[in-house]
């Protein structure tokens, strides 16, 4: 694996390094996140072939989530997570939010309860009749 924290003159891919960091699972999941726009260096788009360099900044959106990181480390090869974990930090203001957004969706998922069992006859004629409301 070529990790460096201290060559500063060393770059890496983008594309390459959101895999090896294990922010996607393929690189060509990270290419298409890149290419999307769901990947900002420095506050700008950026393309797959651009150099990464140890103190950029990012913003990666994955899957609704949205972290904000700065680069520690360069990697070029994908290893153990623990090792991904320490080739960037992740700003506190980003972890605040990622955390309060997980609360709001988890609170929303609670407000709905699935019913237990079969709509009877009248529940079945009440919600045919619901449905009849929109289409008029």
């Amino acid at each position: 694996m070529n990790t460096t924290h201290d060559d500063a003159a060393r770059t890496v891919r983008l594309d390459l390094w959101l895999w090896a960091a294990r922010f996607y699972r393929t690189r060509a999941l990270a290419k298409q996140a890149v290419e999307t726009g769901k990947v900002e260096v420095g506050g700008q788009r950026a393309k797959p072939a651009r150099s990464l360099r140890v103190g950029d900044a990012l913003r990666v959106e994955r899957a609704g989530e949205v972290f904000e990181v700065d680069v520690l480390g360069l990697s070029d090869a994908r290893g153990p997570a623990a090792v991904a974990q320490a080739l960037y930090a992740e700003s506190e203001a980003s972890r605040a939010r990622r955390d309060a957004a997980r609360a709001l969706a988890r609170a929303e998922r609670t407000g709905y309860r699935p019913p237990e069992t079969k709509p009877d006859k009248r529940a079945r004629r009440l919600i045919r009749a619901l449905g009849d409301i929109d289409a008029t």
